[in-house]
């Protein structure tokens, strides 16, 4: 127990170190421009499909199986607002941070990890070049950036995916879903919800660069620090929503 106390406690303090050191890096000029952009399409681009499939069949899951219960209490008409207000608000930043966490941060974990196994980065310390500020800040900053993008979009393809849904079982045109779906969404709904999604994607980022960046000698590492990469990040996913939601309703 002792010894679990202390590696959480170590583990903190050298996060919090590498932390910190983000937010001074990110500062300094020069900037890897072209890195951050290559991060933000490896990131962005190639998690749209993923992203698109699993946030339509969450709109058609979710309208599929509320539509039941709603018609049972004569309020099938408010259907189309139920669902887009579950969507924004909760299950598609969630759901799409885990799979970003899942994806992205195993795979920034698994990179710098065999990086770090096979010497590159001792080799760029060796040529003049700040492995943290090419490697780390450019991937931290461009999760940050491109999972609220990804999420905003999956936003849009659920409500698509509850229209369909809607429509399976009934007739309504798409311009009144969509009327239906704006005119019960207030500011409040919308802004928390994305705000939070800037934090998922920063420790989800974070997190995978940290477990690569610092993984032991040995190729057995590389596959640990992707594994640890994921459940750190999908667990601090949960830590922060949870933390947002009593923000949210103490100050909202």
């Amino acid at each position: 127990m002792q010894t679990y106390i202390k590696s959480l406690l170590e583990d903190t303090g050298n996060i919090s170190l590498f932390t910190g050191r983000f937010f001074k890096e990110i500062i300094r000029l020069p900037f890897p421009i072209n890195e951050f952009l290559r991060q933000c399409y490896a990131i962005g681009y190639k998690s749209l499909p993923l992203v698109s499939i699993t946030g339509f069949i969450m709109g058609l899951v979710l309208t599929i199986q509320s539509r039941p219960t709603m018609t049972k209490f004569g309020a099938e008409s408010w259907l189309p607002s139920m669902v887009s207000l579950s969507l924004i608000r909760e299950i598609a930043p969630v759901v799409t941070a885990l799979i970003c966490a899942g994806k992205i941060a195993s795979g920034i974990g698994a990179e710098l990890g065999s990086m770090k196994v096979t010497e590159q980065i001792d080799a760029m310390e060796v040529s003049a070049i700040n492995p943290y500020k090419y490697l780390v800040v450019s991937r931290i900053l461009a999760t940050t950036i491109m999972v609220p993008i990804l999420v905003i979009f999956a936003d849009f393809v659920g409500i698509y995916g509850g229209y369909v849904g809607y429509n399976v079982h009934g007739s309504m045109g798409v311009m009144r879903y969509f009327s239906e779906v704006v005119e019960n969404l207030e500011f409040l709904d919308v802004v928390p919800a994305v705000i939070k999604t800037f934090f998922f994607g920063f420790f989800i980022g974070l997190i995978g660069s940290y477990k690569g960046f610092n993984a032991s000698n040995g190729t057995a590492s590389v596959g640990i620090a992707a594994n640890e990469a994921v459940v750190a990040a999908s667990l601090s996913i949960f830590i922060i929503d949870m933390l947002a939601v009593q923000i949210t309703d103490l100050f909202f």
